[in-house]
């Protein structure tokens, strides 16, 4: 899918989420990367072979709590 150069990582690269987005949906919550993927707006992505990789969220176990 990818026309430009540089060339997009592939899909099976660490950094796939670098690839350009060819297809923006911001009122559906996702976009389509030129490698195939799919990007959620919570950071879960759907690969073209159908994996799925879940969410990958900051997870904050420090938070001061209120007295």
């Amino acid at each position: 899918m990818c026309a430009h150069q540089p060339l997009c990582p592939p899909i099976d690269s660490t950094d796939r989420d670098a690839a350009h987005i060819v297809v923006f949906h911001p009122e559906q919550g996702w976009n389509l990367l030129c490698n195939g993927a799919i990007v959620f707006d919570d950071t879960g992505e759907l690969l073209p072979d159908g994996s799925v990789i879940a969410p990958h969220r900051p997870v904050f176990t420090d938070l001061a709590t209120a007295a």
